[in-house]
């Protein structure tokens, strides 16, 4: 799955409260900026913010030479120790979020039953929650069948968010066709990102030690506030360097 050039990309806020929702709005920028440093195409569909500037939730389709092959690694529960920017007693704070990678795939490699669907408009949204449209173009869409739900605010028109949204449920239902033994979607979502528990973590930014490590392949990387800002070359070529190890 090396070659897929377009992938959609979800964070969403685990255990923390509003300093979970900053570190996904930290992961989001490092996301991002490594995708443009890459001259990769990084567009935002959807997101949920708090007042501090943080994401409950984030999606966003990133296109171009490598995009899986990068990203592929970061599915899982990400868990941040640091002193948050709201803690007055200078004690450090655990908190995470989870990151979801899904290839996206062609209309006609999943099949989706119109009436299965459940199609909703609303006003799109900037930082905070506030409505910064007065046309609903933003698209909301429940897949009856399974329970899930995508939505969409990304571009101006109504029917290019609905296409948006339907191409974010098709990578999630492909998902799910690809993982069938795991059973219900459910356990599914489970599998990938976790319940977002501190326990259940794949990487751990340590800010006051200034230490990356991610926990699958024992690698260890400092200068983690940099990482953060945007320097994340450094742990795709740490997976690279180990699955080269693997062969």
């Amino acid at each position: 799955m090396e070659d897929i050039k377009h992938i959609i990309l979800e964070i969403r806020a685990g255990t923390g409260g509003d300093e979970a929702a900053l570190f996904a709005a930290d992961l989001e920028s490092m996301y991002q900026k490594y995708a443009e440093d890459k001259e990769l195409k990084f567009v935002k569909l959807d997101s949920s913010a708090n007042s501090l500037g943080g994401y409950k939730s984030f999606s966003a389709r990133i296109s171009g030479e490598g995009a899986y092959k990068d990203f592929q690694h970061e599915s899982g529960v990400h868990r941040v120790q640091r002193i948050p920017a709201t803690e007055k007693s200078g004690r450090v704070h655990t908190s995470t979020a989870s990151v979801a990678i899904l290839p996206e795939v062609e209309p006609e490699e999943i099949e989706i039953n119109q009436s299965d669907l459940e199609i909703s408009f609303f006003r799109s949204s900037g930082p905070g929650g506030q409505n910064v449209n007065k046309v609903e173009t933003a698209v909301r869409i429940l897949h009856k069948p399974t329970g899930l739900v995508v939505s969409s605010q990304a571009g101006r028109a109504q029917h290019a968010n609905r296409e948006t949204a339907l191409s974010m449920l098709r990578a999630k239902l492909y998902e799910a066709k690809r993982e069938q033994e795991v059973g219900s979607v459910s356990e599914l979502r489970r599998e990938q990102i976790g319940s977002a528990e501190r326990a259940e973590k794949i990487r751990t930014y340590n800010i006051p030690q200034d230490r990356i490590t991610d926990h699958r392949i024992g690698k260890k990387w400092g200068n983690a506030t940099k990482i953060l800002e945007g320097d994340f070359g450094k742990i795709v070529k740490g997976f690279q360097k180990a699955e080269k190890g693997k062969k």
